[in-house]
Protein backbone atom coordinates (compact mmCIF):
# COMPACT_ATOMS: atom_id res chain seq x y z
CA UNK A 1 0.00 0.00 0.00
CA UNK A 2 2.53 2.57 1.10
CA UNK A 3 5.06 1.86 -1.87
CA UNK A 4 1.83 2.09 -4.17
CA UNK A 5 1.02 5.94 -2.70
CA UNK A 6 4.62 6.68 -3.09
CA UNK A 7 5.53 5.82 -6.21
CA UNK A 8 1.22 7.36 -7.22
CA UNK A 9 1.90 10.58 -6.11
CA UNK A 10 3.26 12.95 -8.29
CA UNK A 11 4.75 16.34 -6.74
CA UNK A 12 4.63 19.91 -8.19
CA UNK A 13 6.55 21.70 -6.34
CA UNK A 14 9.69 22.05 -4.35
CA UNK A 15 11.03 24.37 -2.23
CA UNK A 16 14.20 26.10 -3.63
CA UNK A 17 16.78 23.50 -1.96
CA UNK A 18 14.78 20.70 -2.81
CA UNK A 19 13.46 19.89 0.79
CA UNK A 20 10.26 19.95 1.15
CA UNK A 21 7.49 18.38 -1.56
CA UNK A 22 4.35 19.99 -1.95
CA UNK A 23 1.33 18.49 -3.64
CA UNK A 24 -0.15 20.01 -7.26
CA UNK A 25 -3.03 21.25 -5.60
CA UNK A 26 -1.55 23.03 -2.44
CA UNK A 27 1.32 24.29 -4.83
CA UNK A 28 -1.14 25.66 -7.71
CA UNK A 29 -3.06 27.24 -4.71
CA UNK A 30 -0.34 28.91 -3.04
CA UNK A 31 0.62 30.51 -6.45
CA UNK A 32 -2.41 31.53 -7.05
CA UNK A 33 -2.87 33.09 -3.54
CA UNK A 34 -5.65 31.12 -2.98
CA UNK A 35 -6.41 30.07 0.89
CA UNK A 36 -4.53 27.01 2.42
CA UNK A 37 -5.02 25.27 5.74
CA UNK A 38 -2.41 23.28 7.17
CA UNK A 39 -2.95 20.13 9.28
CA UNK A 40 -1.34 17.91 11.16
CA UNK A 41 -0.44 14.17 11.19
CA UNK A 42 -0.11 13.35 14.57
CA UNK A 43 -3.64 13.20 15.25
CA UNK A 44 -4.25 10.81 12.30
CA UNK A 45 -1.19 8.65 13.38
CA UNK A 46 -1.28 9.02 17.42
CA UNK A 47 -4.42 10.76 18.16
CA UNK A 48 -7.25 8.69 17.37
CA UNK A 49 -7.80 5.14 17.15
CA UNK A 50 -8.85 3.27 13.24
CA UNK A 51 -10.84 3.82 11.18
CA UNK A 52 -11.96 7.02 12.96
CA UNK A 53 -8.52 8.64 12.53
CA UNK A 54 -9.22 7.96 8.54
CA UNK A 55 -12.80 9.10 8.32
CA UNK A 56 -12.18 12.38 10.31
CA UNK A 57 -9.02 13.37 8.41
CA UNK A 58 -11.02 12.67 5.35
CA UNK A 59 -14.02 14.57 6.94
CA UNK A 60 -11.65 17.92 8.09
CA UNK A 61 -10.24 17.97 4.45
CA UNK A 62 -14.02 18.02 2.98
CA UNK A 63 -15.16 20.99 5.16
CA UNK A 64 -11.64 22.96 3.83
CA UNK A 65 -12.63 22.61 0.68
CA UNK A 66 -16.29 23.25 1.00
CA UNK A 67 -15.32 26.34 2.73
CA UNK A 68 -13.69 27.34 -0.75
CA UNK A 69 -9.49 26.47 1.07
CA UNK A 70 -7.59 24.17 0.08
CA UNK A 71 -6.70 21.68 2.75
CA UNK A 72 -2.76 20.38 3.28
CA UNK A 73 -1.85 17.93 5.74
CA UNK A 74 1.59 17.64 7.11
CA UNK A 75 3.79 14.62 7.46
CA UNK A 76 7.43 13.65 6.78
CA UNK A 77 7.02 10.20 4.22
CA UNK A 78 10.73 8.46 3.73
CA UNK A 79 12.57 11.53 5.22
CA UNK A 80 10.72 14.15 2.78
CA UNK A 81 8.40 16.59 4.43
CA UNK A 82 5.47 16.27 2.88
CA UNK A 83 2.85 19.26 2.24
CA UNK A 84 -0.53 17.88 1.23
CA UNK A 85 -0.99 13.51 1.32
CA UNK A 86 -2.87 11.33 -1.02
CA UNK A 87 -5.92 9.53 0.18
CA UNK A 88 -2.90 6.57 0.13
CA UNK A 89 -0.80 8.21 1.97
CA UNK A 90 -3.61 9.38 4.76
CA UNK A 91 -4.45 5.83 4.92
CA UNK A 92 -0.83 4.35 5.83
CA UNK A 93 -0.31 7.27 8.07
CA UNK A 94 -4.12 5.90 9.64
CA UNK A 95 -3.37 2.08 9.98
CA UNK A 96 0.76 2.17 10.14
CA UNK A 97 2.21 1.09 13.43
CA UNK A 98 5.66 1.97 13.62
CA UNK A 99 5.12 5.72 12.32
CA UNK A 100 7.45 8.40 14.46
CA UNK A 101 5.90 10.94 16.23
CA UNK A 102 8.16 14.17 14.80
CA UNK A 103 9.02 17.67 16.95
CA UNK A 104 11.35 19.92 15.76
CA UNK A 105 14.06 18.40 17.49
CA UNK A 106 13.44 15.15 15.51
CA UNK A 107 13.31 16.63 11.91
CA UNK A 108 17.04 16.50 11.26
CA UNK A 109 17.10 12.69 12.53
CA UNK A 110 14.14 11.75 10.87
CA UNK A 111 15.02 13.07 7.18
CA UNK A 112 18.87 11.97 7.34
CA UNK A 113 16.92 8.60 8.40
CA UNK A 114 14.76 8.76 5.86
CA UNK A 115 12.30 7.88 8.42
CA UNK A 116 8.39 8.26 8.17
CA UNK A 117 6.74 10.28 10.65
CA UNK A 118 3.33 12.31 12.00
CA UNK A 119 4.37 16.08 12.94
CA UNK A 120 3.23 17.58 15.98
CA UNK A 121 1.86 20.99 15.75
CA UNK A 122 5.36 22.44 16.71
CA UNK A 123 7.17 20.72 13.38
CA UNK A 124 3.96 21.21 11.29
CA UNK A 125 3.92 25.04 12.33
CA UNK A 126 7.75 24.59 10.92
CA UNK A 127 7.14 22.89 7.53
CA UNK A 128 4.14 25.14 7.03
CA UNK A 129 5.62 28.36 6.92
CA UNK A 130 8.25 26.72 4.63
CA UNK A 131 6.10 26.16 2.26
CA UNK A 132 4.00 29.66 2.48
CA UNK A 133 1.17 29.11 4.37
CA UNK A 134 -0.07 31.20 7.37
CA UNK A 135 -3.28 29.03 8.78
CA UNK A 136 -3.34 26.11 10.50
CA UNK A 137 -6.16 23.97 12.07
CA UNK A 138 -5.60 21.58 14.94
CA UNK A 139 -7.37 19.88 17.77
CA UNK A 140 -5.41 21.05 20.43
CA UNK A 141 -1.87 22.93 21.02
CA UNK A 142 0.65 21.67 23.50
CA UNK A 143 2.10 23.31 26.69
CA UNK A 144 2.95 22.91 30.30
CA UNK A 145 2.04 19.31 31.65
CA UNK A 146 0.30 18.60 35.64
CA UNK A 147 3.65 18.51 37.52
CA UNK A 148 5.94 20.35 35.18
CA UNK A 149 7.78 21.92 38.27
CA UNK A 150 9.31 18.87 38.60
CA UNK A 151 9.30 16.97 35.71
CA UNK A 152 10.07 20.54 33.75
CA UNK A 153 7.95 18.89 30.62
CA UNK A 154 6.92 21.31 28.10
CA UNK A 155 5.95 21.13 25.01
CA UNK A 156 8.08 22.46 21.62
CA UNK A 157 4.72 23.76 21.14
CA UNK A 158 4.41 26.73 22.57
CA UNK A 159 8.20 28.20 21.59
CA UNK A 160 7.40 27.33 18.37
CA UNK A 161 4.44 29.72 18.38
CA UNK A 162 6.88 32.31 19.58
CA UNK A 163 9.11 32.20 16.44
CA UNK A 164 6.62 30.94 13.62
CA UNK A 165 4.00 33.26 11.99
CA UNK A 166 1.36 31.27 11.72
CA UNK A 167 -2.39 31.70 12.89
CA UNK A 168 -3.02 28.21 14.90
CA UNK A 169 -6.83 27.57 14.82
CA UNK A 170 -7.54 25.47 18.06
CA UNK A 171 -9.64 24.31 20.73
CA UNK A 172 -6.89 25.92 23.54
CA UNK A 173 -4.54 23.72 24.79
CA UNK A 174 -4.90 19.94 25.77
CA UNK A 175 -7.21 19.17 28.52
CA UNK A 176 -4.64 16.66 30.24
CA UNK A 177 -2.32 19.46 30.63
CA UNK A 178 -1.59 22.64 33.36
CA UNK A 179 -3.60 25.15 32.02
CA UNK A 180 -2.81 28.60 33.81
CA UNK A 181 1.02 28.06 33.16
CA UNK A 182 0.39 27.06 29.66
CA UNK A 183 -1.69 30.59 29.30
CA UNK A 184 1.42 32.17 31.62
CA UNK A 185 4.03 30.77 29.26
CA UNK A 186 1.98 31.62 26.01
CA UNK A 187 1.66 35.77 27.71
CA UNK A 188 5.54 35.02 28.82
CA UNK A 189 6.65 34.51 25.43
CA UNK A 190 4.60 37.28 23.90
CA UNK A 191 1.85 34.96 21.80
CA UNK A 192 -1.07 36.35 21.44
CA UNK A 193 -4.48 34.25 22.57
CA UNK A 194 -7.46 35.43 21.29
CA UNK A 195 -10.42 33.94 21.98
CA UNK A 196 -13.66 33.31 19.22
CA UNK A 197 -16.57 34.49 20.88
CA UNK A 198 -15.76 33.86 24.04
CA UNK A 199 -13.57 35.27 26.62
CA UNK A 200 -12.00 32.50 28.43
CA UNK A 201 -9.78 30.10 27.60
CA UNK A 202 -11.43 26.76 25.42
CA UNK A 203 -10.38 23.70 27.60
CA UNK A 204 -10.24 21.22 24.64
CA UNK A 205 -13.04 19.02 25.49
CA UNK A 206 -14.63 21.84 27.76
CA UNK A 207 -16.00 25.01 26.26
CA UNK A 208 -14.30 27.08 29.19
CA UNK A 209 -11.58 26.70 31.50
CA UNK A 210 -12.63 29.41 33.41
CA UNK A 211 -8.85 31.42 32.77
CA UNK A 212 -9.34 35.25 31.00
CA UNK A 213 -8.26 36.24 28.11
CA UNK A 214 -6.78 39.79 27.31
CA UNK A 215 -8.45 39.14 23.71
CA UNK A 216 -11.60 38.22 22.04
CA UNK A 217 -12.53 38.46 18.33
CA UNK A 218 -16.49 37.13 17.10
CA UNK A 219 -15.85 37.01 13.41
CA UNK A 220 -13.36 35.66 11.14
CA UNK A 221 -12.37 38.26 9.53
CA UNK A 222 -10.96 40.44 12.98
CA UNK A 223 -9.10 37.16 13.51
CA UNK A 224 -7.80 37.75 9.65
CA UNK A 225 -7.14 41.50 10.73
CA UNK A 226 -5.43 40.65 14.02
CA UNK A 227 -2.93 38.12 12.55
CA UNK A 228 -2.24 40.58 9.54
CA UNK A 229 -1.54 43.02 11.29
CA UNK A 230 0.69 41.14 14.13
CA UNK A 231 2.76 40.37 10.26
CA UNK A 232 2.56 43.71 9.06
CA UNK A 233 4.67 45.03 12.44
CA UNK A 234 7.11 41.96 11.90
CA UNK A 235 6.36 40.06 14.79
CA UNK A 236 8.07 36.36 13.80
CA UNK A 237 5.32 34.92 16.38
CA UNK A 238 2.17 33.03 15.78
CA UNK A 239 -1.46 33.90 16.92
CA UNK A 240 -2.96 31.45 18.92
CA UNK A 241 -6.74 31.55 17.42
CA UNK A 242 -8.89 29.71 20.51
CA UNK A 243 -11.95 28.29 19.15
CA UNK A 244 -14.64 26.37 21.79
CA UNK A 245 -15.76 23.37 21.01
CA UNK A 246 -19.45 23.04 19.77
CA UNK A 247 -21.31 23.27 22.94
CA UNK A 248 -23.83 20.26 21.71
CA UNK A 249 -20.33 18.17 21.66
CA UNK A 250 -18.74 19.55 24.88
CA UNK A 251 -17.97 17.92 27.91
CA UNK A 252 -18.16 18.78 31.72
CA UNK A 253 -15.08 20.79 32.82
CA UNK A 254 -15.63 18.66 36.23
CA UNK A 255 -15.71 15.11 34.63
CA UNK A 256 -12.95 15.72 32.66
CA UNK A 257 -10.54 16.90 35.23
CA UNK A 258 -11.33 13.71 37.15
CA UNK A 259 -10.91 11.59 34.19
CA UNK A 260 -7.79 12.90 33.44
CA UNK A 261 -6.38 13.01 37.13
CA UNK A 262 -7.56 9.20 37.02
CA UNK A 263 -5.40 9.28 33.39
CA UNK A 264 -2.64 10.54 34.90
CA UNK A 265 -2.16 8.16 38.11
CA UNK A 266 -2.16 5.48 35.50
CA UNK A 267 0.29 6.55 33.86
CA UNK A 268 2.83 7.74 36.53
CA UNK A 269 2.48 4.09 37.90
CA UNK A 270 3.36 2.80 34.47
CA UNK A 271 6.38 5.15 34.21
CA UNK A 272 5.11 6.61 31.03
CA UNK A 273 6.36 9.95 30.62
CA UNK A 274 7.68 12.28 27.44
CA UNK A 275 6.08 12.26 24.25
CA UNK A 276 4.79 8.75 24.82
CA UNK A 277 2.19 10.91 27.75
CA UNK A 278 -0.36 12.23 25.57
CA UNK A 279 -1.54 9.75 23.23
CA UNK A 280 -1.69 7.09 26.41
CA UNK A 281 -3.86 9.75 28.26
CA UNK A 282 -6.55 10.92 25.32
CA UNK A 283 -6.99 6.71 24.59
CA UNK A 284 -7.19 6.41 28.43
CA UNK A 285 -9.84 9.40 28.76
CA UNK A 286 -11.59 7.78 25.58
CA UNK A 287 -11.73 4.56 27.72
CA UNK A 288 -12.96 6.22 30.90
CA UNK A 289 -15.47 8.57 29.17
CA UNK A 290 -16.77 5.25 27.36
CA UNK A 291 -16.00 7.25 24.14
CA UNK A 292 -17.30 10.53 24.64
CA UNK A 293 -14.64 12.36 24.62
CA UNK A 294 -13.47 10.89 21.32
CA UNK A 295 -16.39 12.31 19.95
CA UNK A 296 -15.86 15.80 21.44
CA UNK A 297 -12.30 15.89 19.62
CA UNK A 298 -14.00 14.93 16.49
CA UNK A 299 -16.27 17.48 16.59
CA UNK A 300 -13.47 20.12 17.46
CA UNK A 301 -11.24 19.30 15.20
CA UNK A 302 -14.10 20.02 12.08
CA UNK A 303 -15.67 22.87 14.05
CA UNK A 304 -11.70 24.65 13.62
CA UNK A 305 -11.04 23.22 10.23
CA UNK A 306 -14.17 25.45 9.15
CA UNK A 307 -12.96 28.52 11.04
CA UNK A 308 -9.64 28.27 9.78
CA UNK A 309 -10.68 28.19 6.30
CA UNK A 310 -12.86 31.19 6.77
CA UNK A 311 -9.82 33.04 8.19
CA UNK A 312 -7.91 32.18 6.10
CA UNK A 313 -9.89 33.42 2.82
CA UNK A 314 -10.65 36.99 4.45
CA UNK A 315 -6.68 36.96 5.00
CA UNK A 316 -5.74 36.04 1.15
CA UNK A 317 -8.19 39.29 0.52
CA UNK A 318 -6.28 40.77 3.21
CA UNK A 319 -2.49 39.97 1.46
CA UNK A 320 -3.85 40.92 -1.81
CA UNK A 321 -5.00 44.15 -1.43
Amino acid sequence: MYAHAMTSHQFQTEDADNLIAIAPEVADALAAGQPVVALESTIIAHGMPFPDNLETARQVETLIRDEGAVPATIAVLKGRPTVGLSEAELHYLATAKDVAKLSRRDMAVALARRLDGATTVATTMMIAHRAGISVFATGGIGGVHRGAEGSFDVSADLHELARTPLAVVCAGAKSILDLPKTLEVLETLGVPVVGHGTDTLPAFYATTSGLALHHRADTPAELAEIFHCQRRLGDAGGVVIANPVPEADALPARRIDKAVEDALAEAQAAGIEGKEMTPFLLARLADITAGESLRANIALVKNNAVLAARVASTLCRLQAA
